[in-house]
């Protein structure tokens, strides 16, 4: 039994001519060999598999060949090219710098830069993997490589380029080798497939050639275990069936129901897919990349973008005529935010049927879309005067329910809101007018906006609902100044999120000026700003617990004069007494002295 050679080996290139993929590259190459104008430092670079240590070996041959053809190609008849063919040239050197990258291994390669080829005119040393030399190993190996002998041509090759120090880089001529076509692939692999008598179809070996990524050598490992499991006959359904592909047909189906806005059926696709053992991020990336193909199948001039044989390709120009554009780009967004959501997402297969959802509504009509992102029209409550059948108001018309207008420009009964107090005066002086009558007393819900200590206040859609009861019409109760300071710090209960307001009710407590009125004196205009945004919730809570309709409040910032600065701790407790009497009585119960 002979031994068997996989396909990567057995059909490798050993001529310019039967490079797949790289021509222009190949060119400029028998170029340089037709005229004799060698570099002595060479960078081959590319992804793996492209062809990069191949091209190295079969420039290393043409350039010792002694009779070249006038093409550029050796002749493998020499001395030179039989010897490097039965692989014992001494002219050739190959170095594998993963596994031979210190400083000792390259001082060893100088030494033998320095004995002339004994048969050929040049000795070539391939450095495979070059950018896995270590600093030091570089750092000895740059001398050499700016001024080597003229026998010596040093050929790098690399799949990082961006590893390699910038002193290598500008002593060599750089050429970049190219991912490989799918259609170069496909032409290779029937070729193959032919010297082996395989029978094959061009949509397995397109399959095969998508997955290899660009590179030959992959293309022909997966051809080989393809050939291997099928016996030689390579059909579409064994080769997905082998490299666990999701079929089109999957893809198809589903689009077909997402076009028709059928959410159970795309749902029942999905769950084929992942009763076939298919993950769902790879259904997402393969539905992402469906939608992509109908959308480069839709005009002619992005169809060569469409790296499919020629019976898929069918399949996608009939059902990318059924498909909108605007569906498309939309799919595609939805299908792409799942797949950057997969990862952190604890329930993944809801989110992927979410997403499904989704992109069923797209295709659904505007009243019956569940998730088409109209708003829910909002439901008028009835007030305390509906209730009671009083003359009822007219129905609000719907389109007046989506308008961003305040309460009190809707029709109705309802208690008018809390009025607009003005911005401070000159003076720094804001002074709360009366309160105007209320019919009854009743609840009203209040949004506290959320505070930013950076930014100040912040909408926010969760806010956090505080009531703040409205006060019965024409109250008089008289209070005392320890109760309006009960009721003001139990305002600051309400607010635990509202940190400098909070900090600010504290500090400012308020002063008594006639039996209804007392003022607050901030020290700067913030305080006066947070304490103006909430004064109509403020006064009204105030009102509510002191059972007082007339209480108005006065905010006023602190005169120049009176900013007097505490540096013992004797007047710091005195003007912190004086914002806060409380601490006086502090003092007496415990009979605290200042040191």
């Amino acid at each position: 039994m002979d031994n068997y050679i996989v396909s990567a080996r057995k059909y490798r290139p050993s001529t310019f001519r039967s490079v797949v993929g790289q021509k222009a590259l190949v060119q400029t190459l028998k170029a340089a060999v037709i005229t004799g104008k060698l570099a002595h430092a060479y960078l081959f670079c590319g992804t793996r598999g492209v062809g990069k240590t191949t091209c190295a070996r079969i420039f290393a041959k043409t350039i010792n060949c002694e009779h070249p053809t006038p093409e550029g190609e050796a002749c493998n008849e020499c001395e030179s090219c039989r010897a490097f063919n039965e692989q014992r040239s001494y002219n050739i050197i190959e170095l594998d710098a993963a596994s031979n990258n210190s400083v000792d291994e390259i001082r060893s390669l100088i030494d033998k830069v320095r004995v002339p080829p004994q048969l050929g005119r040049y000795k070539v040393f391939i450095i495979d993997e070059v950018h896995m030399l270590s600093t030091a190993a570089f750092n000895a190996f740059l001398k050499t490589l700016e001024e080597p002998p003229r026998h010596a041509i040093f050929i790098l090759a690399t799949t990082e380029k961006h590893k390699l120090l910038p002193t290598i880089l500008s002593r060599c001529q750089i050429y970049d080798f190219q991912r490989i076509t799918i259609e170069d692939i496909v032409d290779h692999l029937r070729h193959v497939a032919s010297q082996e008598g395989y029978t094959v179809e061009d949509e397995a070996l397109n399959v095969i050639a998508r997955k290899a990524d660009g590179g030959m050598r992959d293309a022909l490992s997966i051809f080989d275990q393809v050939a291997a499991s099928s016996g030689g006959n390579l059909t579409y359904q064994a080769t997905i069936e082998n490299l666990n592909i999701l079929d089109y047909d999957y893809y198809f189906k589903l689009t077909d129901a997402l076009l028709a806005g059928d959410v159970p059926g795309a749902l029942l696709v999905f769950d084929a897919v992942l009763r076939a053992g298919f993950g769902g991020q790879l259904f997402v990336n393969g539905l992402s990349s469906h939608f992509r193909d109908l959308m480069v199948s839709k005009d002619a001039a992005t169809l060569p973008l469409l790296d499919v044989g020629a019976t898929v390709a069918e399949q996608y120009a009939r059902q990318a005529a059924r498909c909108d554009k605007r569906f498309l780009y939309t799919a595609m967004e939805l299908s792409n935010r799942c797949d950057l959501d997969y990862r952190i997402s604890n329930n993944k297969r809801l989110l992927v049927e979410l997403m499904l959802i989704k992109v069923c509504a797209l295709a659904m009509p505007a009243e019956a879309a569940p998730l088409s992102g109209t708003p829910i029209p909002s439901v008028a409550v009835p007030s305390q005067r509906q209730a009671t059948g009083a003359n009822p108001p007219a129905a609000v018309p719907p389109t007046t329910a989506h308008t961003n207008k305040p309460a009190a420009e809707v029709p109705g009964p309802s208690v008018p809101p809390p009025p607009r107090e003005e911005a401070p005066a000159a003076s720094h002086v804001r002074v709360s007018p009366p309160p105007p009558p209320a019919p009854q007393a009743r609840a009203t819900v209040r949004k506290v906006p959320r505070i930013s200590l950076k930014h100040g206040v912040e909408p926010d859609p969760s806010e956090v609902p505080v009531v703040v009861p409205d006060t019965p019409a024409e109250m008089h109760e008289a209070f005392t100044l320890d109760a309006l300071h009960d009721a003001w710090l139990r305002f600051t209960k309400k607010i635990p999120t509202e940190t400098v307001l909070v900090q600010t009710m504290y500090l400012c407590m308020p002063q008594l000026l006639d039996a209804t009125t007392f003022e607050v004196v901030v020290d700067n205009r913030a305080q006066m700003d947070k304490l103006n945004g909430r004064g109509a919730d403020l006064l009204a809570f105030l009102r509510s617990e002191l059972h007082n309709t007339h209480l108005t409040m006065r905010v006023r910032e602190r005169e120049r004069q009176e900013r007097t600065k505490a540096f013992s701790p004797g007047e710091r407790f005195v003007l912190l007494a004086e914002k806060n009497p409380e601490l006086n009585r502090l003092k007496e119960i415990f009979g605290l002295e200042l040191s």
